[in-house]
């Protein structure tokens, strides 16, 4: 099992909840300081922003190998379109290695969301 920090469409009562359809809600969360939320498209994408002083809000799961990789396939991690990588969350997740997907294109044009995405 692999544990997931998800910030937009993904999360409970998101039009994309249903990717999680099977897996274990642990509990809400916020990264670290030091990331923002952009509207990329109807959709949010995580980025790192130095400036930033609040963090992401978001929820972490705890998911199966075989969803870990349809959630690839779906956020386009070989396209480019977003990359898996680990990201500090704050207590009570601060001490566990929790991947998000992180936006891998250019945010420049993109309304910044800051740190809730609500749809």
């Amino acid at each position: 099992m692999s544990l997931i920090f998800v910030y937009g469409t993904l999360k409970r009562n998101c039009r994309n909840h249903r990717h999680l359809a099977g897996q274990k809600f642990l509990g809400e969360a916020r990264t670290v300081a030091g990331f923002r939320l952009f509207e990329v498209g109807g959709f949010p994408g995580l980025v790192i922003a130095p400036a930033d002083r609040e963090g992401v809000t978001g929820e972490v799961w705890s998911v199966a190998a075989t969803s870990l990789a349809h959630l690839d396939n779906f956020e386009g991690v070989a396209e480019g379109l977003y990359a898996r990588s680990p990201v500090p969350l704050l207590p009570p997740f601060a001490r566990q290695n929790v991947d998000t997907y992180f936006y891998g294109r250019s945010v420049a044009g993109c309304r910044e969301v800051g740190a809730v995405w609500r749809e």
